[in-house]
């Protein structure tokens, strides 16, 4: 079975889409599929206005739909709803071409963060961009639930995992050399993370903070106390975990949160809101702390176990991620369900 994935998100971008996709590729085969990708960098690109890091294509539809049908795929999986993803979208409407979607981002979250849009509106956008599919896959069952009651349709699961063997406790490393405790954040430094709600606790001992983004600057200035080392990846990203001692995630909008099981795989513990995402994989408060109070979670978490916290990383296996994504697309191709929306828009 040969799957195209069309993404909008891919190198040097890293984020957890980039990340899903890469393991996508080297599982599938394993599970009788091959995937076949469909990137920006088939196109012309121009910088995302306030967010140059993000690189958007200037995809026509004609040669999207010239590259998908030189890929001849057996089926096409469209992971975000960027320029690509709108036109890969369209080509395959016009061509009666069944597809699936991902839903990895809460743009009416973020949009509503940067720009005075009602989340009603956007809504309303990625519900017709998705319905239009034969199915919308999501990470977790609380995604799953808030989808539906947004409008919608043929949700299906595709969880996320974790490289248990790069992300994995390492006894005696400190690369900070920080007073102790140190509570670490991982990934973008931009609006939508909420990182004010980190760096403005008052907790003792020491913050880190890792990765880039547009929102950097900023808080570096504001926040001269916490320590920016900037992205990190591999080996350096793996020993910046095992250095610390709680792994806070200040966001309320992510549909997962990859960098909470790397932090749990390195044996750290995890401070979080209960929300969709954290509240779906800290089931066991033996690896972490959910509260409505960040602060109260990130000190109740110092408590935590770190043994417990590898355990409950070790559930998640990419292999095992790869399988519900295979098996949902072959569900698709062997039982194709029409549905009311077929005309192209």
């Amino acid at each position: 079975m040969r799957v195209l994935v069309v993404t909008d998100a891919w190198r040097p971008q890293v984020n957890g889409v980039v990340r899903t996709i890469e393991q996508l590729v080297a599982h599938a085969p394993a599970f009788g599929a091959a995937i076949d990708l469909l990137t920006p960098d088939a196109f012309i690109t121009v910088p995302l206005p306030s967010y140059p890091e993000i690189r958007l294509a200037l995809a026509r539809v004609a040669k999207v739909s010239g590259l998908i049908d030189d890929s001849r795929p057996d089926h096409v999986h469209i992971a975000t709803e960027g320029p690509l993803g709108l036109a890969a979208r369209r080509a395959c409407l016009r061509a009666g071409r069944a597809f699936t979607t991902s839903y990895h981002t809460r743009f009416p979250e973020y949009v509503r963060r940067r720009a005075p849009v009602p989340e009603r509106l956007t809504y309303a956008w990625l519900r017709r961009f998705h319905n239009a599919g034969d199915g919308v896959m999501v990470a977790t069952e609380s995604l799953s639930r808030d989808l539906e009651r947004h409008g919608f349709q043929r949700l299906m699961r595709w969880t996320r995992g974790v490289d248990a063997e790069l992300f994995r406790p390492r006894p005696g490393v400190d690369v900070f050399n920080l007073p102790r405790p140190v509570f670490l954040y991982v990934g973008r430094v931009a609006p939508e993370k909420n990182l004010e709600a980190f760096l403005s606790l008052d907790l003792p001992g020491s913050k880190v903070v890792v990765g880039d983004g547009p929102s950097r600057a900023d808080l570096e200035n504001r926040f001269p106390q916490a320590r920016f080392v900037g992205s990190l990846q591999g080996e350096a990203l793996a020993e910046a975990y095992a250095s610390s001692d709680v792994f806070v995630f200040p966001s309320r909008t992510d549909t997962f949160g990859i960098v909470i099981l790397e932090a749990l795989a390195s044996g750290l513990p995890v401070a979080a809101f209960p929300v969709t995402g954290p509240a779906d994989i800290l089931r066991d408060e033996a690896a972490g702390a959910l509260d409505e109070d960040l602060r109260a979670a990130a000190l109740r978490a110092l408590s935590a176990s770190r043994d417990a916290a590898r355990a409950l990383a070790l559930r998640h296996g990419w292999a095992e991620a790869t399988r519900s994504f295979v098996d949902n697309v072959r569900g698709v191709m062997t039982s194709r369900a029409p549905h009311p929306e077929v005309a192209v828009s």
